[in-house]
């Protein structure tokens, strides 16, 4: 059996403790794409400063159990203990979804890790996203590295297998949308519903305080017609589901969060609720704690506090910064704190609920209209509610999404 999602199902009514961490395991990275906000926001830490696998340890220990655990960087692959990591957290915190986010340039080395994380947290779906910003030569150029986009399919073919032989596996891939490609969505589109098998796709909005700005210059017109292209690909059976329980009702989700991106963005101001730094937390690998990707300031460093994420909550770093971003000063647009501000809103589940059943509806028009049979009776609001409530968390993750 999985480890349940509804575990988490208090945190509707009370934010009190994280169950979202995003833990930059490493700095470090094979890649230097212009647009990574985490490797412009500071300088490199010194050596031996990335926390050690006791000090992981002693913080994931009085935790509690996660919905969700992302691992991020740089590489993460590139982190040679990402397996004993992985080992720590899923022992201690369970956590229903675990997600391994990578540019695929280490083909082999990839392919065998992930799938000794796979066998030895068998109760998590583990998540693999590839990072994919343009076809052949375009996603060399865009990240800076030579070679890696035939790196990155070798990856896709190595990983494709663990489907068959794993069922708490998921392979997805991730395209960034940023000023340099948003003329080529439809080209990189086409060629990720082409590849064999097809794998989910999903389009992150370019995020952060980056060296060059200018990446950030986008249209956010194209924005919306890729995410209109990727909505109906899911209400058509065109685009692949989730393997997981509720997959249909992830998939609304997912068409609910690019509208809400869409207009955050063009109003420059948050329209939601948002819980970073009550339900979502960020470790960084030195061991400073922020309430999500981007806000800079620390709730202070998990090494001055007893390896206690508890009580670096009550700090009065955290409690100011927690303050502000209830007063909502602050509006990013990042995909991973959506999927909580929306999954954790009741006053969404309306809306969320709609979007389940115009897309349930539309998948057993088109399913009908190829078999010749009649569609299933449509299902009630209320049971679109209670699968968004109980199966649909897996964020930004994806894989067969």
């Amino acid at each position: 059996m999985m480890h349940s999602l509804l575990r988490h199902l208090g945190s509707i009514l009370w934010k009190r403790r994280p169950i979202q961490l995003t833990f930059f395991v490493t700095r470090k990275c094979n890649a230097r794409c212009p647009f990574c906000f985490y490797l412009a926001a500071a300088t490199p830490p010194p050596a031996g400063a990335e926390l050690a696998l006791d000090e992981i340890e002693r913080l994931a220990r009085p935790l509690g159990t996660l919905l969700w655990l992302a691992f991020s960087g740089g590489e993460i692959f590139l982190r040679q203990d990402l397996i004993e990591i992985s080992r720590i957290f899923y022992r201690h915190n369970r956590p229903a979804i675990l997600l391994l986010p990578t540019n695929g340039m280490l083909p082999e080395l990839i392919r065998d890790r992930t799938e000794q994380i796979v066998r030895e947290c068998p109760k998590s779906t583990v998540v693999v996203k590839l990072s994919l910003d343009g076809v052949g030569g375009a996603h060399d150029a865009l990240r800076r590295t030579p070679g890696g986009f035939e790196k990155l399919m070798h990856t896709y073919r190595l990983l494709t297998p663990l489907l068959a032989r794993y069922p708490n596996f998921e392979l997805g891939i991730n395209t960034v949308f940023m000023a340099d490609n948003q003329d080529r969505m439809d080209e990189i589109a086409d060629f990720v519903a082409g590849l064999p098998p097809a794998p989910a796709h999903t389009v992150s909005l370019v995020r952060g305080a980056l060296a060059d700005a200018s990446h950030k210059q986008v249209d956010l017109d194209k924005y919306e017609r890729i995410g209109a292209r990727l909505a109906r690909a899911l209400r058509t059976d065109a685009a692949p589901l989730y393997r997981f329980a509720g997959a249909s009702l992830k998939a609304a989700q997912d068409v609910l969060q690019r509208r809400l991106i869409l207009r955050t963005a063009r109003a420059h101001k948050r329209l939601i609720p948002c819980y970073a730094g009550r339900l979502n937390l960020v470790l960084s690998e030195t061991g400073e704690i922020y309430p999500c990707e981007t806000r800079r300031e620390s709730f202070g460093n998990v090494r001055e506090h007893g390896y206690d994420l508890r009580q670096l909550l009550r700090t009065q770093a955290a409690l100011r910064i927690r303050r502000s971003i209830r007063r909502r000063e602050c509006a990013c647009t990042h995909e991973c704190y959506f999927i909580t501000n929306i999954l954790f809103n009741p006053r969404l589940y309306p809306a969320l609920a709609r979007e389940y059943l115009a897309a349930l509806s539309a998948r057993r028009r088109a399913r009908a209209a190829a078999t010749g049979e009649h569609p299933a009776p449509r299902p009630q609001p209320e049971q679109a509610l209670g699968a968004a409530i109980g199966g649909a968390h897996v964020a930004e993750a994806a894989q067969r999404e």
